[in-house]
């Protein structure tokens, strides 16, 4: 196959070294040499090895996107290589389906000779500042989904506890659900004062409420009842500074304002709205 780009790198990415094989033109014969070098991924050996391809007049460097381990390797090369070199970052399963003896010869060289024919393209990489609204929101996904579970440790905790209070209220960690729930964590056995907490349409099932609070609650389900609400507190507040990293608005509290020191638990949970 003919040769479209004639200096080029391959790079085969791990975590503590990368692999860099070079592919340039042999002035004295009509043949192309190959030089391979291994570098520790420390960023000053990194920069180095940038630097090394500089010298070696490469315009295009090819390797692929194994997992977070690509992301320094890029940063020396375009830090060192500027706009003038050519950055391809193959998706792995795409190499692999390139036919080839790929078990004879090292990733890096394999890369390498793929690249100078044309046979790679490169993924779309999004600007910086794109990434990084990415990043925050999948932080915000992660976030959402661990404070979900947190909400249902809490829950086994009551159920362990023979506290009914989910089967009765529809939201458990609603205004009137936190409130009970804090009340227990303080000491409050009484079902009757417990379920005269309850607010809004849940008034309305008051005496369900006292039945569903009458429980085997101890002094222990009542400890681990207040790590998973001080959990939960942490969580709703990074949740919030992410959001607003990303530039969402904060929902506005309901009347009467979020409880003290418990931060974000006055409003319904953004996992139950959709958010």
């Amino acid at each position: 196959m003919d040769v479209l780009y004639s200096h080029v790198a391959g790079i085969d990415v791990h975590k503590q070294q990368v692999t860099v094989s070079v592919r340039t033109p042999d002035p004295r014969r009509a043949v192309r040499r190959e030089k391979t070098r291994t570098f520790r991924t420390f960023y000053a050996e990194l920069l180095a090895m940038a630097s090394w391809l500089a010298e070696q007049q490469v315009t295009r460097v090819a390797m692929e996107s194994t997992g977070p381990y690509w992301w320094p390797v890029y940063s020396a090369l375009r830090e060192i290589g500027g706009p003038g070199l050519t950055i391809d970052v193959v998706n792995a399963a795409h190499v692999k389906a390139v036919p080839g003896r790929k078990t004879d010869v090292k990733d890096s060289q394999w890369l390498a000779r793929l690249l100078e024919v044309g046979l790679l393209r490169g993924s779309f990489l999004p600007p910086d500042d794109i990434r990084e609204i990415r990043d925050l929101t999948r932080y915000q996904t992660k976030l959402t989904e661990e404070r979900s579970r947190e909400k249902q440790r809490l829950l086994k905790v009551l159920e362990a506890a023979g506290i009914k209070l989910d089967v009765v209220a529809s939201d458990t960690f609603g205004v009137s659900g936190r409130a009970m729930l804090d009340a227990l964590v303080a000491g409050e056995r009484d079902p009757h004062v417990l379920a005269g907490m309850a607010r809004g349409v849940l008034r309305n099932k008051t005496e369900d409420l006292r039945l569903a609070l009458a429980g085997r609650f101890s002094a222990h389900h009542g400890q681990m009842i207040g790590f998973h609400l001080a959990r939960l507190d942490h969580l709703d507040q990074m949740i919030m500074q992410v959001k607003e990293k990303i530039g969402i608005p904060a929902l506005p509290a309901p009347l009467g304002g979020p409880r003290s020191g418990r931060a974000g638990w006055s409003r319904r949970s953004p996992s139950r709205s959709g958010y």
